[in-house]
């Protein structure tokens, strides 16, 4: 391969997989989406594949590859595990991908690539500590640190969404059962699904999340009343986030980081919670939004 002369980044989701080519400096230059070849492994390698050949032959270019994927890659043993598209567990991705374009491919968990994004060039530049906030129908989160992923040892970095509800009151416990085979686990309360969850509970009435959060700007008592269990819920989260990490700032991504009542309320709710009431970490929305993923895929290559 000759030099790279741009970045590409993969986003690989449930339901498609963009591609975005990124120049030196940071600037798209062509971006495209395909559907994802659902439960078809080897699809997926020969669309990813596909989308890297077309905006190389698209730029004239050749590009270095990142990917973000819903899981992680073992250490261990080389393999995807954690994925919600679980066609993709078990499987060697990394190598896969790097054997059909001829050339390392990067391959890290999408939160993490949001966190990268946003410290790169967004939201979170020149900070220390990034932590990465994704609110959407699950609930994810990713670690950079002066720029670079931290996924850690086991790949797992930035997992908060499956630790237990801290503090659960006592119609909190157990706690829903998780995909993942625990009780009670944070993605279980503030995603998108476990707010839509919380409100059938509470009131008897199937709403969408989308639908909710429409009644509450009308001043219905029962959608805010699901809003503000929301946010006392993410408080809580965020609260062992910042007691264990400290990061210097919270970027929010995902569909629920478009509420901007979060970003007036969370600062007065996470003192009730965090060690030593006191927080002054800075809370924003991503700069990139639903971009930051693909974006932070690219920058998985800091340097060309």
């Amino acid at each position: 391969m000759t030099c790279p002369e741009m970045r590409i980044g993969i986003d690989l989701g449930g339901t498609k997989i963009e591609a975005l080519a990124l120049d030196r400096e940071g600037k798209e230059l062509l971006r495209y989406r395909v559907d994802t070849p659902r439960n078809d492994y080897p699809g997926t390698i020969t669309a990813i594949a596909g989308l890297v050949r077309r905006l190389e032959s698209e730029t004239g270019s050749t590009g270095t590859v990142g990917a973000g994927i819903p899981g992680s890659v073992s250490r261990r043993t080389g393999l995807v595990k954690n994925a919600n598209s679980t066609w993709l567990n078990g499987m060697p991705l990394a190598e896969d991908l790097s054997a059909e374009l001829a050339r390392e491919v990067r391959v890290a968990n999408d939160a993490n690539c949001l966190a990268v994004s946003e410290a790169t060039d967004g939201a979170a530049a020149g900070h220390h500590v990034v932590f990465g906030v994704i609110l959407g129908t699950g609930c994810g989160g990713g670690v950079a640190i002066d720029g670079s992923v931290h996924a850690g040892p086991n790949g797992v970095g930035g997992e908060w969404g499956h630790n237990p509800l801290p503090w659960p009151t006592p119609d909190e416990s157990p706690g829903p059962a998780c995909y993942c085979g625990k009780l009670g686990c944070m993605e279980m309360w503030i995603s998108g699904t476990g707010v839509a969850r919380d409100f059938l509970d509470v009131t008897g009435k199937s709403l969408t999340t989308r639908q909710i959060v429409g009644l509450s700007e009308t001043g219905d008592a029962q959608a805010l009343e699901a809003l503000d269990r929301f946010e006392d819920r993410l408080a809580r989260g965020l609260a062992t986030v910042i007691n264990v990490l400290d990061p210097d700032i919270l970027v929010f991504g995902g569909g629920l980081s478009l509420l901007r009542r979060i970003y007036i309320n969370l600062p007065a709710l996470l003192p009730k919670y965090v060690f030593g009431r006191e927080t002054d970490t800075i809370l924003v929305p991503a700069k990139f939004g639903d971009s930051s993923g693909v974006r932070g895929a690219a920058w998985l290559w800091p340097s060309l």
